[in-house]
């Protein structure tokens, strides 16, 4: 299988703050990918020094097989990868529709992509004239997402979809993201365990900015030998001798 994308040991400085302590991910084509970890693990600031929001001090960023090093944000999003910020971001006094025309990188692209998006997304349409600050949460995420597929991307970063929302509308956010899944890549952040197991293929986790493992999603879930069950206790799966893993209410944390 082809890699699309490869995170070769980059290190991220947020002012003088060390972020990111040489991360390093290979994504393959038509793969969905999660990165997992605590809150403050350093997921977000991944996906932001891929696109180059916040840049790397060190290491490289390729994407198909293109150096990033150097590029500004909205160059490296030129290229085809679409970013999904995890508090969607999106423009409360624009309607659905101007929403989705600002992201056109050449003109006629929603009429393009409009099949996809709307049977994706169907509420989308229905709203299409309404305030994108007066849908609901869950609408505006559709919205956030169906942004970042108007032009043609081959790559999207999603910071957690699944964040404050119904669990009804978690399970048409999965849907809709495996179906998009056919047709583009995906490097998914998600902390609730239960969305990133059935979504992805494969897994990267991080803490404190670090890798500490990666590998098939069944394995994380099916691997039997190290799973750990008590009566009072959340189950547990322990990687080694300094981690351990704990998903409770299918939400997941990390603990070195």
């Amino acid at each position: 299988m082809t890699n699309l994308l490869h995170v070769d040991s980059i290190h991220t400085f947020i002012g003088q703050f060390h972020i990111l302590e040489g991360i390093t991910l290979t994504i393959p084509q038509g793969s969905i990918t999660a990165l997992l970890g605590r809150n403050g693990a350093g997921k977000t600031t991944t996906l932001k020094s891929i696109i180059g929001l916040t840049p790397p001090r060190t290491g490289r960023v390729l994407y198909d097989g293109a150096d990033l090093r150097g590029r500004r944000a909205f160059d490296i999003a030129a290229l085809g990868i679409g970013f999904v910020p995890e508090y969607r971001a999106i423009f409360r006094d624009l309607s659905v529709e101007e929403n989705l025309k600002i992201a056109e990188r050449k003109k006629g692209d929603l009429a393009r992509r409009a099949d996809l998006i709307f049977t994706l997304f169907p509420d989308l349409k229905r709203l299409i004239k309404l305030p994108g600050g007066q849908l609901s949460g869950g609408q505006q995420q559709m919205l956030a997402i169906a942004r970042a597929l108007v032009p043609d991307n081959r790559l999207l970063l999603i910071d957690e979809p699944s964040e404050g929302l119904a669990p009804v509308i978690i399970e048409h956010m999965m849907e809709a993201i495996r179906q998009l899944s056919t047709h583009i890549t995906v490097l998914l952040v998600e902390q609730n365990f239960r969305v990133a197991s059935q979504l992805a293929e494969r897994y990267y986790l991080i803490d404190d900015g670090h890798n500490v493992q990666n590998g098939m999603m069944s394995d994380l879930v099916q691997d039997r030998a190290t799973l750990l069950i008590t009566d009072h206790s959340p189950l547990e799966w322990r990687f080694s001798n300094r981690i351990a893993v704990s998903l409770s209410r299918s939400r997941l944390s990390c603990y070195l």
